[in-house]
């Protein structure tokens, strides 16, 4: 493959070898319509067995405040004796984009589709998300930490049991964003 230098300005392949995570978002709340259309290009993602197996839930302005305090007494579940400080840095974290989007997993069982499968497809569905953001002009930040497998937290989000969740998905538009990384393909590619 060419180097990216030589990618055609504004093609597919440009747009997802020049992402990087956001580090900083703005508070700028994004339209409803923004967000839609992130969403079905996240569920336009390879699904085998056609089984969608992906689920969000969209939190913006005070109702990111569920994921913060959940994620608060999921902190003091593991550590009791957190001061004050460490427990509102905790509850922070659900506030560090104008939009948050969790993302989790409802494998279903299926004789043809193992549940591996139905989990790698929300990570398809994540990262086409995490492109068309990109693609217009929006930031993106993947998270998960222990928060993703908190009973708390899941139970505060109204998850059903078997749910899993897959990622937080922060997004808005960027202030500040990490390095692009390279992309090295030394001792991962094998051609036979």
């Amino acid at each position: 493959m060419t180097g990216s230098s030589e990618l055609a300005q504004g093609s597919v392949v440009e747009t997802i070898v020049s992402r990087s995570s956001t580090k900083k978002f703005a508070d700028t709340p994004l339209g409803r319509d923004q967000i839609e259309i992130l969403l079905t290009a996240a569920v336009r993602a390879p699904d085998h067995g056609q089984l969608g197996p992906w689920r969000f839930r969209v939190l913006e302005g005070s109702s990111r405040g569920i994921l913060g305090d959940a994620m608060r007494a999921s902190l003091l579940e593991k550590t009791p004796d957190a001061d004050a400080d460490v427990q509102q840095r905790e509850a922070s974290k659900a506030f560090r984009s104008p939009v948050l989007i969790v993302i989790s997993a409802m494998p279903q069982p299926h004789p043809k589709v193992p549940e591996v499968e139905q989990l790698v497809a929300v990570g398809a569905a994540i990262q086409n998300l995490w492109i068309a953001a990109h693609s217009m002009g929006l930031g993106a930040a993947w998270k998960t930490g222990s928060h993703a497998y908190s009973a708390t937290v899941k139970q505060a989000l109204g998850l059903a049991t078997e749910e899993q969740i897959i990622g937080f998905l922060h997004l808005g538009v960027p202030l500040s964003k990490a390095a692009v990384r390279p992309a090295e393909l030394t001792g991962k590619v094998r051609w036979l």
